[in-house]
């Protein structure tokens, strides 16, 4: 039983990505979870990895397993409950085109010394690690000219750190707005670090990013929104709840490199144009929630921000029953 677990979800044969992942956890004692849905090859095997089926999932007992819709994202969610039940403390995620270097291996520590941007309203962070122009999907267009506090007039100070992202070199996560108009590949700082606290916006998806048990019931992905949103309104709602429990939100240098999987970026565009419209909004409702701290309260914010949502008619309705199984699944595999 592993205290670390890579969570993917794949439709994709073993490839060179998944390949890497399942030879690193191996080699580091990471438990690895693969996550199919109806594409998914039915002789998937890969050594090292413990592929999860459609049939596998619904066998589960949990009580999400019979309700999450198919051909979706989401479907992740069944693989971070399943690492909840091997006995995680700490939950990676990444997708199945990001190559993680040997700093991915490292350990990972739930506190840094790091500045820490509080009240900064949206903040570019990727301004933090590059140059050049560019944003991470998400980041509303209408704040992309604002400055972000300068990291050497920031203090610093001791950070609990729930949530982590890592950053991606090459083919970082940004919108098809970015990258219909301006050029990749892309790299970044690999040293610095920064964390972003009460009152302080910036999108973070799920293709680099490491959660600790504190923050487990954040995990969760929505199935009833925009697919090119999904994990960009989780963290919106996750570092909501973070500021109530004065937690940052730590971003750091690459420590994967992405071979971005074919798309179609006029459909990515598509599924971007709710973010694109409402995302500022979004969260001007969510700062004005009133959202207790504590890890007890951790569910009640999570159902007050999905509200809000769903009021904005972003999510569907049918998203409450999904989260209420998720939130009852949750408690009883951690407590």
């Amino acid at each position: 039983m592993a205290e670390t677990a890579l969570v993917i979800t794949s439709i994709s044969a073993p490839n060179s990505a998944l390949t890497a992942c399942a030879a690193g956890c191996q080699q580091h004692g990471i438990d690895f979870f693969v996550v199919g849905d109806t594409k998914s090859p039915s002789d998937f095997s890969l050594p090292g990895c413990e592929f999860m089926s459609l049939e596998s999932q619904r066998e589960l007992p949990v009580k999400l397993g019979s309700i999450l819709p198919e051909r979706h994202y989401a479907r992740k969610n069944l693989g971070y409950l399943e690492a909840m039940a091997r006995g995680a403390r700490i939950i990676i995620e990444t997708d199945d085109d990001n190559f993680p270097r040997e700093s991915f291996w490292e350990e990972r520590a739930l506190r840094h010394i790091v500045p820490l941007v509080q009240h900064g309203g949206w903040t570019n962070v990727y301004r933090y690690f590059t140059d050049s122009v560019i944003w991470p999907r998400g980041f509303p267009l209408e704040h992309l000219q604002g400055a972000v506090p300068e990291l050497d007039r920031i203090k610093h100070g001791e950070v609990c750190c729930p949530i982590q992202q890592g950053l991606a070199d090459d083919n970082p996560d940004v919108d098809a707005i970015y990258r219909l108009t301006r050029e990749l590949p892309q790299s970044f700082d690999k040293e610095t670090k920064v964390a972003l606290g009460n009152g302080s916006w910036t999108p973070f998806n799920s293709q680099n990013t490491t959660w600790f048990k504190e923050a487990f019931p954040l995990l969760y992905i929505p199935s009833f929104c925009s697919f090119r949103m999904c994990d960009i309104w989780r963290s919106f709602i996750a570092q909501r709840i973070c500021w109530a429990n004065g937690w940052g939100v730590l971003f750091h240098g690459p420590t994967v490199y992405q071979e971005r999987n074919e798309h179609n970026l006029l459909r990515d565009f598509t599924d971007e144009v709710p973010g694109y419209l409402h995302n500022a909004r979004v969260c001007e409702l969510l700062a004005g929630l009133e959202i207790e701290g504590g890890t007890e309260s951790l569910a009640g914010g999570l159902r007050s921000c999905y509200r809000t949502f769903i009021e904005l008619g972003l999510v569907g309705a049918d998203e409450l029953p999904l989260l209420d199984a998720w939130l009852y699944d949750v408690g009883s595999l951690v407590g």
